[in-house]
């Protein structure tokens, strides 16, 4: 068995940073090793005075509206995120593919063609956009940090790519994951690990937390990553971002380099690809252009519905929000400033809407021992086969999580395909007020006709985990077995007083329980102080413009929650 992967990742290292201009590397005044370096790019000087105002006082929709008119020029808003990008990369380790050179040819183009002829090229003219490194780009590399997918650079571009470019899209950088996409941090052995700009002692997340952190920083106006037990929101939650996870079907994910032997998808979790960005609009953007386009037309797996036509199903619901608050998934008790978080977000919907406490105990367990049993189909052989090409060993974070078994037979597989069923369809029970799941009496004694518009609940049981200290997938796992849309909304950050509360007194539930215990008994509180508080929003499977709409109520809603640090809201061009 070969050991060359250490000389692999220096080629690789030093192949990205040979894409890095030279002009916008870090002076050595700057400190890049403290806790929080979402400063640096404004010291460095790297940055003009327009570059700065691009990349820190517009989201995505205002740099459209720009870029459309001709009122801003895309070389410059490109070169702008590009020279952010670069910074970012030299603070946190969030990227990975490189092609700013050609992005900015691209951008000299699209301008061209505006002043030609007066029509943009598309809804995303002249944005730049960054994307999860599992999206193919031709000509370049693929390798999910792995040294074995190394220098194997591709034929041809995902069908998200080729749908972006069409639209007018500008993308310029591809950014880090994990080891074997199964991890909640974003450590490989190609290419390292990605670090939190908010608090460096603290995980970006996983498995898209490089571009978690590149949008964090401010080095990307708009992100996509992918999705298939929480990739993208809780890379959204560790830096404070929004995200939003569609349904499977719903945006084209064919093309993407593959985490598993060619369709084992079909008999596992399909990952669902989705935005990761600094406003609720910007999703909106992202999926409302995306949904526009019949991408039917491109991958089979989708559904052909354009935004306009999913509004038509939810056009029968009451005008007033009814939401379900979910605090536990009935394997892992949320820790106290979750909890607290929780109480305020109820408090302050009932304001405006009808809030619903719901408990999904005890389906929630037994949904969530299935989901970990599809996640374990191949017993992570393919993995091993493929780190073992050359010598590869375990990230940190998956070395006392997984192991080589062998991999299930066709009756387990079936097994467990006829327990989902069973459960997906137990879990519609939970949308309605006869389900039995509601705080209600009608729900209690199996009456009422009421339904649930949408779900808020925890995107994690704890804060922002230190590095490596990631406890489990279940609170966003359970909504991609289900297959529901669900998204991140950000409130505002830790302070002094969320350092108070201890965990329960009577024993842990489980394992799981146990652990995410310890990172409120086990770890230094203060950690914690000013990272993001977060809560995931959940709709009905493909509803997701119904999810969007409720989302932006609920962001408006909860206002007068935040600090001041999670609202979002842009200037206008």
């Amino acid at each position: 068995m070969a050991k060359d992967w250490e000389s692999i990742a220096s080629r690789k290292q030093e192949e990205r940073t040979s894409r890095i201009p030279k002009e916008w590397t870090l002076p050595s005044s700057i400190d890049q090793n403290r806790h929080n370096v979402l400063g640096v790019p404004r010291e460095s000087g790297i940055l003009t005075e327009d570059e700065l105002r691009l990349t820190e006082n517009y989201d995505a929709t205002a740099l459209l509206s720009g870029l459309s008119t001709g009122l801003l020029k895309s070389i410059d808003v490109v070169t702008a995120f590009c020279k952010r990008a670069a910074i970012a990369q030299q603070v946190t380790n969030c990227l990975t593919e490189i092609f700013f050179g050609d992005a900015i040819a691209r951008a000299k183009q699209l301008d061209e063609q505006l002043a030609r002829t007066g029509k943009p090229m598309g809804p995303l003219h002249g944005l730049p956009i960054s994307i999860k490194d599992t999206f193919m780009v031709k000509g370049y590399d693929a390798s999910l940090g792995v040294a074995a997918f190394c220098f194997q650079p591709a034929a041809t571009n995902s069908v998200l790519v080729d749908l972006l470019l069409s639209l007018g899209a500008v993308l310029y950088c591809k950014t880090n994951v994990p080891q074997t996409m199964a991890a909640l941090d974003s450590h490989n052995n190609v290419f390292g690990r990605t670090m939190n700009p908010i608090n460096r002692k603290l995980t970006p997340g996983g498995s898209s937390g490089g571009e978690g952190a590149l949008v964090a920083m401010r080095g990307s106006p708009l992100g996509i990553g992918t999705d298939i037990g929480g990739s993208i929101r809780v890379p959204a939650l560790c830096n404070g971002l929004y995200g939003f996870k569609p349904s499977h079907g719903r945006v084209p994910y064919a093309g993407q380099q593959a985490a598993g032997l060619p369709g084992s998808s079909k008999v596992g979790i399909e990952a669902t690809a989705g935005p990761i960005a600094v406003s609720m609009r910007d999703c909106e953007l992202l999926m409302r252009v995306i949904c526009d386009t019949t991408p039917s037309n491109l991958d089979p797996e989708v559904i052909s519905q354009t935004w306009k036509q999913q509004a038509s199903l939810q056009s029968s619901r009451p005008k007033k929000l009814r939401v379900g608050i979910m605090r536990t998934d009935g394997t892992v008790t949320s820790l106290p400033p979750i909890l607290r978080l929780l109480d305020s977000v109820s408090q302050t919907l009932s304001s405006s809407l009808e809030v619903i406490d719901i408990d999904i105990s005890p389906l929630g367990p037994q949904c969530l021992k299935c989901f970990n049993g599809f996640m374990s189909i191949d017993g992570g052989n393919f993995w091993f086969d493929t780190l073992e090409k050359h010598g590869e060993s375990l990230s940190p974070w998956l070395q006392s999580r997984l192991k080589r078994r062998a991999q299930k037979s066709l009756d387990e597989v079936r097994d467990l395909q006829a327990t989902r069923i069973d459960l997906q369809t137990k879990a519609l029970e939970i949308w309605r007020e006869s389900g039995g799941y509601w705080s209600t009496e009608d729900s209690k004694s199996g009456k009422g006709d009421r339904t649930l518009d949408v779900i808020v609940c925890p995107a994690a049981p704890h804060p922002v985990a230190p590095i490596d200290g990631w406890n489990s997938a279940h609170y966003t796992g359970l909504f991609n077995w289900l297959d529901y849309p669900a998204g991140i909304i950000p409130i505002r950050t830790i302070g002094e007083g969320d350092m108070q509360g201890e965990v329960p007194s009577y024993p842990p539930m489980n394992g799981w329980d146990k652990i995410n215990r310890e990172l409120w008994t086990k770890v230094d509180r203060k950690v914690y102080l000013g990272s993001s508080l977060t809560v995931q929003v959940v709709a009905p499977k493909l509803l997701e413009r119904m999810l969007v709409d409720s989302m932006k109520v609920l962001d408006e809603a909860l206002q007068p929650l935040r600090d001041g640090t999670a609202d979002k809201r842009m200037s206008k061009i």
